[in-house]
């Protein structure tokens, strides 16, 4: 039995899921990859697309749009970085500043070998900004919240590596010790924030963060 998807806002224009972890956003290339956001709200939420992708081992919220004009308006927002999106994360070893900002440009690892990874490079990637802040300390690892200013592919948990501390439970970016750390990917994407294409408020979306 295919559970159903936790609604966290709706109306007429617009669904906010909370993605659980462990489902693609879209389908994937195979049989086994059909269980998505996507395929679940056709059935579930006739007529909603899908606005933006959070990786399968991220959970927390995730748009989609009712009609063909919300959708442009949405993606308008997107694509010109005016949507405020907040994650929270828990990254190996103690994080010494308080906060900063990283800005390393990326693109995709062109060895197939390493697929899906993407890698920094500073001569050819597209660039790619997060800004952090320390929520709290432990031994081994510090709870983070994480502002992806813009949007690539596996954007946090390369920046977050890169800088020496990867998200326990990453499967993709972390040693074997930290993957280790945590049963899933520690990521979440706690809140959202677009103007809604009807009223032209602010509209804050938020899933409590489950670890």
């Amino acid at each position: 039995m295919v559970e159903p998807l936790e609604v966290i806002y709706r109306d007429e224009r617009l669904l906010a899921l909370n993605k659980p972890v462990g489902l693609l956003s879209v389908p994937g290339i195979g049989a086994e990859k059909v269980d998505s956001i996507v395929t679940r709200a056709a059935t579930q939420f006739p007529g909603a697309r899908i606005l933006h992708r959070l990786d399968r081992d991220t959970s927390g919220v995730i748009l989609l749009a009712f009609d063909a004009q919300a959708h442009r308006e949405l993606s308008r927002q997107f694509h010109d970085r005016e949507v405020r999106k907040t994650y929270i994360a828990v990254v190996s070893g103690l994080v010494k500043d308080d906060s900063g900002e990283i800005d390393l440009p990326m693109r995709k690892d062109m060895d197939p070998r390493n697929a899906p990874r993407q890698v920094i490079d500073r001569a050819q990637g597209r660039r790619a900004i997060t800004r952090w802040h320390v929520l709290e300390r432990a031994p081994d690892r510090t709870r983070v919240k994480l502002f992806p200013i813009t949007g690539r592919s596996h954007q946090l948990r390369l920046h977050m590596k890169t800088i020496g501390h990867p998200i326990a439970g990453d499967d993709l970016y972390a040693p074997e010790k930290v993957l280790a750390m945590a049963e899933r990917l520690m990521l979440h994407a706690e809140s959202l924030t677009v103007i809604h294409p009807t009223t032209t408020a602010m509209l804050t979306l938020h899933a409590p963060t489950p670890f």
